[in-house]
């Protein structure tokens, strides 16, 4: 059997390939997938997320010890099902500046993907339940709605912002970024909608379309310059899979830079270091890696305001019957609904600052669970300037990856960061949460100093599950892929997904991985691009800096 493309992976831009190139029946695409499925209906339920960064589908990465914040060694959650990171996320459907994408282009040199550019490819994935808009359409594969279990704390939070000072933003993806609100989230009729559901699961009588879950890519076979197949790993041993025209990887930030290595295409010095063959000297493979710190402040409710309680036995029971019966309850939360984005340094092109309020403690891996009901907020710096890398341990392509993000390599991070933290710990104190917040209990009262809140850091910190940039897209030295996708030097090879994007968008990434796997499928193609968008009011957020020094 050959197969004219051959996709890596199936997160979100991998699925979102797979659909739009099998649109020609002319065409054989197979999709690989290392994970299984998604049919566990935890993956389908809201608040499934609550188990999937303790280990449910996810490689059990970690990252090596961090020197910028005193050796700690961070949970490192990738997904290992179909759909990816979108199955296993909290479903925040945000899409970050437009200064992002921007920068792409004025700093980046990716001509052609401005956000003018980008944004009919945001518009074509989505089904929108709310908006029509200039931003936003609907009829497309991906489901988006407004949370329907919102509990009367999240409507406190949102008083709280506007008494610090951060206006109320009823669309985080519209006009404006930033203010205090709901998120929309990638959910349809009260059900998660992963980019396996909403674009592989149409798909079932697609006759040209072949998907093989639970195969291993160990490496991307070449032929002189041009790549011809892959090589996957099976129970007898390992299997080689022709590409007429192309090898498409969509492993995500981690997995792409890791097969791409495991095939001899990166830094010559680091392959020879780990015994890995040199097929072709491609410096930038690896490097440049962005990802979001978080740092969170807990609070002792004085009741029962979250969905802590639920974790008793009898609770669980009913809560799990109500969503059965009529989709509705704590289980149709994603637990992270409300929150938003403000600004650290007043100075910043835009918002630089995310919010993400939990409604329980304890809600993801490594992250303390208090004895009473509890809430959570945590805060992220966006426009990160450390910068990491991804490289092999070993020439064994079943050896975990060296994953460095390199966090707080840039001071300008820390301080940042830690701004960030004191903003959402004042956000806590506002007198509109006063009858649902009894104490904060970390970072703690004790914890005042700058010194104090490192610390607490260090100790603390978590990932936001937002890597990017290790196959970096544009002209320079240590550009991996051109504008077109294609790897520098190498033909029939291209990589299309968040490892691409130059530096990481100002908010969760998987609608920009979606809209990356939108758009490259049409340069892949050879289709026109969909016309750049025109505003019937022009998108600022400019307009909001007076308000940035809120304290």
């Amino acid at each position: 059997m050959f197969y004219d493309y051959i996709i890596t992976g199936a997160g979100p831009a991998g699925c979102v390939l797979a659909n739009r190139l099998s649109e020609d029946p002319d065409v054989k695409v197979l999709l690989l997938e290392a994970g299984g499925s998604d049919r566990n209906p935890l993956f389908h339920m809201p608040a499934g997320f609550a188990k999937m960064t303790k280990g449910v589908a996810s490689w059990g990465w970690e990252t090596v010890p961090q020197k910028h914040m005193k050796g700690r060694v961070l949970r490192y959650t990738q997904a290992k099902v179909v759909g990816g990171g979108s199955t296993i996320n909290a479903q925040l459907y945000t899409r970050g500046n437009a200064a992002d994408y921007d920068l792409w282009v004025q700093e980046d040199g990716c001509e052609g993907w401005s956000y003018r550019e980008v944004l009919p490819y945001f518009k074509r994935a989505e089904d929108n339940q709310r908006f029509a808009d200039d931003y936003h359409s609907y009829g497309g594969p991906l489901g988006v709605s407004m949370p329907v279990s919102a509990l009367p704390i999240c409507d406190a939070y949102i008083r709280a912002g506007q008494e610090l000072g951060i206006p109320y933003n009823h669309d985080f993806n519209g006009q404006t970024q930033a203010g205090v609100g709901f998120y929309q989230l990638t959910q349809r009729n009260r059900r998660r909608s992963s980019a396996s559901l909403a674009y592989l699961a149409p798909l079932k009588s697609r006759k040209n379309l072949t998907i093989r879950l639970g195969a291993v890519v160990t490496r991307i076979v070449l032929e002189g310059s041009r790549a011809m197949g892959v090589e996957i790993a099976t129970s007898k041993g390992t299997e080689i899979i022709r590409a007429e025209r192309e090898v498409l990887v969509t492993s995500g930030a981690i997995g792409s830079p890791k097969l791409l290595l495991q095939s001899g295409i990166g830094p010559a010095d680091h392959l020879q270091s780990v015994g890995v063959k040199v097929q072709y000297d491609l410096s930038g493979v690896g490097s440049n890696m962005q990802d979001h710190l978080d740092l969170f402040v807990i609070s002792e409710c004085t009741g029962d305001h979250t969905y802590d309680n639920v974790a008793k036995l009898h609770r669980t029971l009913w809560a799990g019957l109500e969503y059965m019966l009529f989709r509705s309850g704590p289980v149709a939360s994603s637990l992270f609904e409300t929150g938003g984005f403000w600004y650290a340094d007043p100075q910043a092109r835009s918002p630089d600052i995310q919010f993400h309020l939990g409604l329980g403690s304890g809600i993801e891996a490594g992250v303390e669970k208090l004895k009473n009901a509890g809430v959570t907020l945590n805060s992220a710096y966006l426009h990160p300037r450390s910068r990491g890398t991804v490289r092999l341990q070993s020439a064994d392509p079943a050896a975990a990856p060296l994953i460095d993000p390199n966090y707080w390599s840039d001071p300008h991070d820390v301080k940042m960061s830690l701004e960030g933290l004191k903003i959402a710990r004042e956000i806590f104190q506002q007198a509109a949460l006063k009858p649902f917040i009894m104490a904060e209990r970390l970072p703690g009262a004790s914890v005042t100093s700058d010194q104090d809140l490192f610390d607490y850091a260090c100790a603390n910190a978590k990932t936001d599950h937002h890597p990017v940039g290790t196959c970096k897209m544009g002209t320079g030295a240590d550009a991996v892929v051109g504008l077109d996708l294609k790897v520098h030097g190498l033909d029939g090879l291209r990589v299309c997904d968040s490892s691409v994007m130059p530096r990481v968008p100002s908010c969760n990434t998987n609608a920009p991985t979606i809209m990356v796997g939108e758009k490259g499928a049409d340069i892949i193609r050879g289709l026109p691009p969909l016309p750049a968008a025109v505003f019937t009011h022009e998108r600022n957020d400019q307009r909001l800096r007076a308000h940035s020094d809120i304290r």
